[in-house]
């Protein structure tokens, strides 16, 4: 016992500290619960703001933490009285403390409160025992009575007087009587049961009302505490005449036991008395005493004055008095009176639900809190005692959290496993609390507690790989496709933001065709695609969210070019019109229907059907000569020719694709009839003398025919004697033979559709001397048609040959 002096003079503080503590040193981090109790002693009336104990230094607490680590008392009582200073750690006196009536007549008086931290959490319990001093004197109710006394009365007659009462205990109560002097009477004590003195009269000499009819007396009570208190009563005796016995309680001290939840009227006990004498002198009546517990205890019960049955007045409550001390007087007609006392034990029944308070509440959380984060901390009362206040608590739900005892009526809510905000973004938490008693009594409270988003998901396309389709010519700016992420997540934590990283398969770069809306993953055209040019390109899209860390995947759409008739045919033998001279082939008048006298080769730069090409004449009579194969554009006769007839022949030429809207491109041939040159001239002199336009020119036609004429010669020579061993050579014509020199026949059966898929170029050389031969040169299949060489047709002019590249497509489509 450790006992320290206080300011106060005569004022000593009294403090035990036992613990019993139990630390969890593998989990230092955690929250970790302390039970134990500390014990301090101090003395009642102590003066305000009075220091009971560094209550910061019994806890093992530095005093710079105590403001973060929330240091408080809890107690609905104690809280009234005393105070914490978080400045100091000093536990304080807040308001005076009178023990008498905080705990009346109780041998024992505690204040009990709990010490409560956080961070961790830690809970000590306190029982703080008020002691008693002496600061009240005995005191008489009333301080003034009156008692009769029959003259007949032989000494040794007792008078039982009313004691006095002392709130305070132990040796600061009553301790003994003192009577004034006087001739007749002498003071006795008896000790009841209980341990109270019950001063009495004891009469010495024979009393004569005639001599003195009123006897007045001081009684004294004195304490036993340091300094001594005292009270006084005057004690009138009123001598009369004869009724000379005392009344008599069966008993002492009567106890009766009730529960609170009786009716009201119920009788508890019966309180009895009995007088030898008769009459009037024998007949009793019960009342109460005029005491001041009784002017308190008595507003609860009533007494029948005749049977002395007591019987409740008012509702009995346990929380409010759990027993009654009421003295009953006895009075017989004689005026002589007895005394008793009647104990009543109130017996608590379950009558209060538990409460539930909620001391401290942490929401939201973030949902990566780490296992056992505590979330709130849960504060249990139950007014009843015994098990009736007992209470247990558990929560309702199937929920991801443990509710965890930390002392006799605290409880944490921890967390017991990890949380995706994902699946559940709240949890609706339902405590139950339901106490021991008989039948017992529960009670609910549920909490919302909301999860945080924390960026714990990457944005998702649905698909690794998206297609888009894109018809040529497009405008630019044109919303070409829409890509979309998703994300789980919430807030800036699922704003997603589009960028592109794209692989052209083609020609340009990827930023020269698309952009992207960064918020919308919208992507437009920046340009007009071009079929021609590309015909598909991949890009890689990227959603990245705002979360910090920033998370993002990707996917890859491939943007297919569909292609439109935007590309007229290409005619690229005969070749066009050069400054306005016709296009001049030689046709043998001795062909045979069905001889081919020349081929039309077209392609076109659109792809599918946008490329099918098709041969026509344009104004052609039915009596015509020459047919075109529609699909090859091979020109052949259709007859027979006469000498009458006319041997110069203009066809105009379409070749047309398969598109919609149709595109196509013409060419001019003039066809000549004849078997020798010299029947070429007069016509090419015709023709040109028929057209204005070629008047300027006629000795270079001249010359070039000429010309002709010396490379037909000799290109015939060499066939003729190439072909002397061939028995089934094909006879074409001298303009035939000197146009298509032999081939490969495999070469022949390969391009049967008519279509030029390798490009060809011919050498041929003349010379002013004797020449027998003639070079053949087969070209790359790589050139291009800008690099192929210049040839002879039949001697009229000359002109470029110019061959395309058609795809494997283009001409499986001719």
């Amino acid at each position: 016992m450790l006992r320290m002096d206080q300011m106060k003079p005569h004022t000593q503080i009294y403090k035990g500290v036992s613990w019993q503590v139990l630390f969890f040193f593998l989990f230092p981090w955690l929250c970790h619960s302390v039970s134990g109790q500390i014990h301090y002693s101090i003395a009642e009336e102590m003066r305000k703001d009075s220091v009971i104990a560094n209550i910061a230094d019994d806890l093992g607490l530095d005093i710079k933490q105590l403001s973060s680590r929330k240091l408080r008392i809890v107690s609905r009582v104690a809280e009234k009285y005393l105070f914490v200073n978080l400045d100091n750690g000093n536990l304080y006196v807040k308001d005076r403390i009178d023990r008498e009536a905080l705990c009346g007549a109780e041998t024992t008086c505690f204040l009990t409160f709990d010490a409560v931290t956080e961070y961790p959490f830690n809970i000590v319990k306190f029982r703080t025992e008020i002691e008693d001093i002496n600061d009240n004197s005995p005191r008489f109710t009333p301080d003034s009575f009156s008692m009769e006394i029959i003259e007949s009365a032989l000494p040794g007659t007792r008078l039982t007087l009313q004691n006095a009462e002392d709130p305070d205990i132990g040796a600061n109560s009553i301790d003994t009587y003192k009577l004034s002097d006087n001739q007749h009477f002498t003071l006795t004590e008896s000790i009841s049961p209980d341990g109270s003195k019950f001063p009495g009269l004891l009469l010495e000499k024979p009393l004569d009302r005639e001599t003195l009819k009123e006897h007045e007396l001081i009684l004294t009570a004195l304490d036993g505490g340091h300094p001594e208190r005292s009270g006084t009563a005057i004690i009138k005796i009123i001598v009369t005449d004869a009724n000379d016995n005392v009344p008599l309680c069966t008993q002492q001290l009567y106890k009766a036991s009730v529960i609170e939840s009786v009716p009201i009227n119920t009788n508890i006990i019966t309180v009895n008395a009995t007088d030898k004498d008769e009459g009037i002198n024998g007949k009793i009546t019960y009342s109460f005493s005029k005491t001041s517990g009784n002017i308190h205890h008595t507003g609860m019960f009533n007494i029948n004055p005749s049977s002395g049955e007591i019987k409740t007045k008012r509702a009995l409550d346990f929380d409010t008095a759990r027993n009654y001390e009421l003295s009953v007087q006895a009075k017989d007609g004689g005026g002589f009176v007895t005394h008793c006392k009647v104990l009543i034990e109130v017996i608590d029944v379950n009558d209060n639900v538990p409460e539930i308070i909620i001391s401290s509440f942490s929401t939201p959380i973030p949902e990566d809190s780490a296992v056992g984060t505590m979330i709130a901390l849960i504060e249990i009362h139950d007014q009843d005692s015994g098990e009736n206040g007992e209470v247990d608590c558990q929560i309702i739900e199937a929920i991801p959290f443990d509710l965890i005892v930390s002392s006799d009526s605290y409880y944490r809510i921890a967390t017991r496993s990890l949380m995706d905000r994902e699946q559940q973004s709240s949890y609706n938490i339902t405590i139950l609390a339901t106490d021991r008693g008989s039948p017992s009594l529960s009670n609910r409270r549920t909490i919302k507690l909301d999860i945080s988003d924390v960026n714990d998901n990457a944005p998702l396309f649905m698909k690794s790989t998206y297609i888009a389709y894109v018809p040529e010519n497009n405008l630019p700016g044109a919303m070409i496709y829409r890509i979309q992420a998703s994300d789980p997540d919430s807030g800036d934590n699922a704003k997603i933001l589009y960028s592109t990283l794209g692989i052209s398969l083609e020609v340009q770069p990827l930023p020269s065709f698309i952009s992207i809306n960064l918020e919308t993953g919208v992507l437009y055209a920046q340009k007009s695609f071009d079929y021609e040019q590309c015909k598909k390109f991949k890009i890689e899209v990227t959603a990245r969210d705002s979360g910090s860390p920033s998370l993002n995947s990707s996917t890859t759409l491939i943007i297919h070019i569909l292609d439109q008739n935007d590309n007229a045919p290409t005619i690229l033998y005969p070749s066009p019109e050069i400054s306005g001279l016709p296009i001049f082939e030689m046709v043998p008048f001795s062909s045979e229907p069905g001889s081919l006298i020349t081929k039309v080769v077209a392609v076109d730069a659109d792809s599918g059907h946008n490329s099918w090409l098709s041969y026509h004449f344009i104004h052609v009579s039915e009596t015509s000569h020459f047919i075109i194969d529609e699909h090859t554009g091979e020109i052949k006769t259709s007859r027979v020719f006469q000498e009458k007839e006319l041997l110069n022949h203009k066809v105009l030429v379409m070749v047309k694709d398969n598109g919609i809207p149709s595109l196509s491109a013409t060419v001019t041939l003039s066809l000549v009839v004849a078997d020798s040159f010299q029947q070429v001239v007069p016509k090419v002199s015709n023709h040109i003398n028929e057209d204005p336009q070629t008047n300027v020119q006629l000795y270079l036609v001249i010359a070039l025919a000429l010309i002709s004429f010396l490379f037909i010669c000799t290109v015939m020579l060499v066939i003729i004697s190439k072909c002397r061993e061939e028995k089934h050579a094909p006879n074409l014509g001298s303009l035939s033979a000197s146009l298509y020199p032999p081939a490969d026949p495999r070469i022949l059966s390969m391009y049967s559709n008519g279509t030029l898929p390798y490009t060809y170029s011919y050498n041929v050389c003349v010379a002013l001397d004797s020449t027998d031969d003639f070079t053949y040169v087969q070209s790359n299949k790589n050139v291009t048609v800008d690099n192929l060489m210049d040839a002879d047709d039949s001697g009229l002019q000359n002109y470029s040959l110019q061959q395309a590249l058609p795809s494997s497509n283009e001409v499986s489509n001719m």
